[in-house]
């Protein structure tokens, strides 16, 4: 048992490895230099670095837009519809007369608000099911991998356009249809890398000490299995913003006068041609958010296991 202990907390990729060990110094540096590596080879791809850079003016517009947006996203000037950019409008105006640029930035709370929520949601119940699939497997994996089978039956838009339809418009409705269509990847991908972790030396050293199937999961199991869905996590906030926006474009999503970038781009497609800033702000906004949130994911990927680069 004590050569079993020792094999575990010489192990340097678990971080379990100090509660075996008795809490030594050593075991305390090695998750410190752990993290700094992966920061490291973060830091070093360039992408991932804009990606961040993307991200973080999404939030900073999102959390500050009362104080960047030059208009109320809801005033109209009938007065002054479809105006081409002007030093007043520097994104022009939409068919009501309401600015488009304070639209656009106003557009980023929804964005995040939506991609974020979904994201935790659908990760929060996948890793549940998934662990629960991975480490007790038999008839629990089987269960709950039919289970998400079905969801995987569905597309995403139509499941999320009926699951609307029963609940009604709005950011919430259209953040549970996001989770509940997306937890099922999560758990499957959660499933996979436990399978593979749940036979792990430190694994059985944990079982042989005692230590509760809770525990074992909380503090043995998940740490080192959870890398494949944070990287997956982060990429999805991107597929959700699509999904937002789409379902808007299609007239299921958030109220029509809602400043958000799907609402925009909706209501300017019968205008293609005679105000192009009008579909090309918001629609711009969906894809540097996008991009932004899938270059941190790859930046992810190759930091947390560099065999990849």
């Amino acid at each position: 048992m004590t050569n079993i202990v020792k094999a575990e907390a010489g192990t340097v990729s678990e971080p379990t490895a100090n509660l075996l060990a008795g809490g030594s110094g050593e075991s305390e540096i090695k998750p410190a230099k752990q993290w700094r590596d992966i920061r490291k080879r973060f830091v070093a791809n360039k992408l991932a670095v804009v990606g961040l850079a993307l991200v973080c003016l999404l939030f900073l517009t999102a959390i500050f837009a009362p104080l960047i947006a030059p208009y109320d996203p809801y005033e109209q000037d009938l007065m002054n519809t479809l105006s081409p950019p002007t030093a007043q409008n520097i994104a022009g105006t939409d068919s009501l007369g309401r600015d488009v640029f304070s639209r656009v930035i106003y557009g980023s709370r929804i964005a995040v608000i939506v991609g974020l929520a979904s994201m935790f949601l659908a990760s929060f119940l996948g890793i549940i099911f998934g662990s629960l699939a991975g480490y007790f497997g038999n008839k629990t994996d089987s269960l709950i991998m039919r289970v998400a089978d079905i969801f995987f039956a569905f597309p995403l838009l139509i499941g999320a356009i009926v699951i609307i339809l029963l609940t009604g418009r709005g950011v919430f409705p259209v953040v549970l249809s996001l989770a509940i269509f997306g937890w099922a990847t999560v758990a499957r991908l959660l499933r996979s890398s436990i399978l593979s972790t749940r036979e792990a030396d430190y694994v059985m050293a944990a079982k042989a000490l005692g230590a509760s199937t809770g525990r074992i999961l909380m503090r043995h199991i998940l740490p080192n299995s959870i890398a494949p869905v944070v990287v997956y996590a982060t990429t999805s906030v991107a597929s959700a913003l699509v999904a937002a926006a789409s379902l808007s474009f299609l007239g299921v999503g958030v109220s029509p006068e809602t400043p958000e970038w799907g609402n925009m781009i909706a209501a300017a497609r019968d205008f293609v041609g005679v105000q192009d800033v009008f579909w090309i702000a918001p629609s711009a906004g969906v894809v540097l958010a996008c991009l932004g949130f899938i270059f941190v994911g790859d930046g992810l990927r190759d930091a947390l296991d560099p065999k990849l680069r």
